[in-house]
């Protein structure tokens, strides 16, 4: 299952609204497989437990990379069972050609069995919103970890400030190994992929969870606003700072439910807005250039 946490609401006008936007989001892998939580007949965790790379997609309603319920692929086989990406990196190129996909997503390993991985500058847009990730639970006959289509839009297409998601452990369906180190065990026919919570050696726990964090949201993108625009400190207390490669004309404040808290005229490169008075929370701030182009960022008001 996964939980909403609530949505920054871009509910304000601009001159360009029937842009495409896209977004930008960090995710946050934490892991929870370990002898405490998953305890093994044998008193420990396998030597050397860890997890591969967390690799992945971003796509449309066009293709399905995994699914409970349905059959793995030569790619997802490889990243269950060896931790190895390149047929699964095959498959993203294959949907990106035949327009299905954006992006594939190669974020690093953890070489731990607790820990974290973290993926920052992961980029969405309105016609690829959805998120598939995995990893193998290493060493494993064929088991992993995976989200499989998040969308990371909500039913109002608004980009969702942040989903965090509880994971159990996958049972690929290519290998009928029962534990951390069996022998190599090819399933034939092919099974199915399911669930391994509850089962043994996984408990009932969750074995990690997934935070998907929205960063910013860009509309109307526009290389010469969108690459060159930083606002900092953030989280910030009394003042933001702003530099772009464009003479920004306008900027707008908005909070968490979309009500505009601030309007101000700008016509500057370089500046600085003062949100003291703004109570502690989460914002949006929109930005108009010259040019007409409007850029969105989030900020965090302490």
């Amino acid at each position: 299952m996964y939980k909403i946490i609530l949505p920054l609401l871009c509910l304000f006008a601009v001159s360009n609204t029937a842009a495409q936007s896209e977004a930008i989001y960090t995710v946050t892998f934490d892991s929870n497989w370990s002898q405490s939580t998953h305890p093994h007949s044998s008193g420990s965790l396998p030597n050397g437990a860890h997890w591969s790379k967390l690799v992945g997609a971003t796509h449309n309603s066009g293709v399905t990379f995994l699914e409970m319920g349905g059959f793995a692929t030569q790619g997802i086989e490889d990243i269950a069972e060896q931790g190895n990406n390149t047929e699964f990196f095959s498959e993203v190129d294959e949907a990106v050609s035949n327009g299905f996909a954006d992006s594939a997503i190669d974020g690093d390993n953890l070489n731990t069995s607790l820990g974290q991985i973290v993926i920052s500058d992961i980029t969405v847009s309105e016609e690829y919103p959805l998120l598939t990730l995995l990893s193998m639970i290493a060493p494993s006959p064929d088991w992993m970890i995976a989200i499989n289509s998040i969308s990371l839009q909500d039913g109002d297409g608004e980009w969702i400030d942040e989903i965090i998601i509880d994971l159990y452990p996958y049972d690929a369906g290519t290998d009928s190994g029962t534990d951390y180190t069996s022998s190599n065990n090819n399933t034939f026919p092919q099974d199915p992929i399911s669930s391994l919570q509850g089962i043994t050696p996984f408990s009932n726990a969750i074995i990690g969870t997934m935070t998907i964090t929205l960063d910013s949201v860009i509309l109307g993108v526009n290389d010469a606003i969108t690459n060159t625009l930083t606002i900092y400190p953030n989280p910030t207390t009394n003042f933001l700072n702003i530099t772009s490669g464009s003479k920004i004309e306008s900027v707008e404040v908005f909070n968490a439910l979309g009500k505009k808290v601030m309007d101000e005229s700008i016509d500057s490169d370089a500046f600085q807005i003062d949100v003291s008075n703004l109570p502690s929370g989460f914002y949006l701030i929109s930005m108009t250039s010259e040019g007409n182009e409007t850029a969105v960022k989030r900020f965090v008001k302490r």
